[in-house]
């Protein structure tokens, strides 16, 4: 069975079509309709359709392989949907989340600034990393992101997108939308069906350690990567990885993780009160290393 989901302010109708030609040609392919408007306000009661359509479906066929593609906001509502079934990890084989925010969007929160629960912008703006990361742990899962505009997919920052252990992979040049029914996006899903998830390198797990320290920083926020130019070294760590800072002009102070070929490796700001705490966590980084 191939699970696939659109996402926020859509329909199935193109999701639905790339994946009938994504899945062999013996599966079955679901694709719920959570309709264009009822996508504007709850995460939950969309999470409770997409659960009872794929739980009528495993309730028939509990031992068949299911494989899922998410898109957007359909990867938050698998993994919402995975949580509430462990039971069915083990007949999950492969997990893909297409341009999720899984940390969190900044567009939510954006919309929704102080928390008040305004519409879908509430649930779009939740940290779900450690949630992705427990069922990553045990299903294997692909992230999938586009850098179309130096930093984002157009939409969804690449940092909000990834966790870790998951297999990440970043494509170029496709915007947020088009990731649904992109044929290249296609290739990528299909090669993670056919071959065994790539094991983590040494140095990324590093790295991966590294990023999870500034995701704990209280008041951190998935930044765009288009100022990690502006920014100036703060500090060498070993792999000859660096810390960089930058402050916007409102005195919002940004940080960056730069890999040895100086390519951005996470981004993120936070906001005035808890600028303190974020040079505490560099100090204790670099002291650490």
């Amino acid at each position: 069975m191939l699970f696939a989901q659109h996402g926020w302010a859509d329909t199935n109708r193109e999701i639905s079509r790339w994946a009938n030609a994504l899945a062999d040609r013996d599966a079955v392919v679901v694709s719920p309709d959570l309709g264009f408007w009822r996508t504007w306000w709850r995460m939950t009661p969309l999470v409770d359709e997409v659960d009872r359509m794929a739980s009528a479906w495993h309730a028939r066929f509990p031992t068949v392989p299911k494989r899922i593609v998410g898109h957007s906001m359909g990867g938050l509502i698998w993994l919402e949907v995975l949580d509430r079934h462990p039971d069915w990890w083990p007949t999950v084989q492969r997990l893909s989340l297409v341009g999720s925010p899984v940390g969190g969007a900044d567009l939510g929160r954006i919309l929704d600034p102080f928390g008040l629960g305004i519409g879908m912008a509430r649930d779009l703006g939740h940290n779900r990393r450690p949630l992705a990361e427990k069922i990553a742990q045990q299903v294997p899962t692909q992230i999938i992101t586009s850098d179309f505009d130096g930093g984002s997919d157009g939409t969804v920052p690449l940092q909000c997108s990834r966790f870790r252990h998951g297999q990440y992979v970043e494509l170029s040049g496709i915007p947020h939308d088009a990731l649904k029914r992109h044929p290249h996006v296609a290739r990528v899903v299909r090669h993670f069906w056919q071959n065994e998830p790539v094991v983590a390198s040494p140095e990324e797990r590093q790295i991966d350690s590294i990023i999870a320290k500034l995701e704990a920083v209280p008041g951190m926020t998935d930044a765009h990567g288009r100022d990690f130019v502006r920014s100036r070294p703060w500090g060498e760590l070993p792999g000859r990885l660096t810390l960089r800072t930058w402050v916007n002009p409102f005195g919002v102070h940004h940080v960056f993780l730069a890999d040895a070929d100086n390519r951005c490796r996470f981004a993120g700001f936070v906001g005035w009160i808890h600028t303190s705490a974020l040079y505490s966590t560099l100090q204790s980084l670099h002291d650490d290393d």
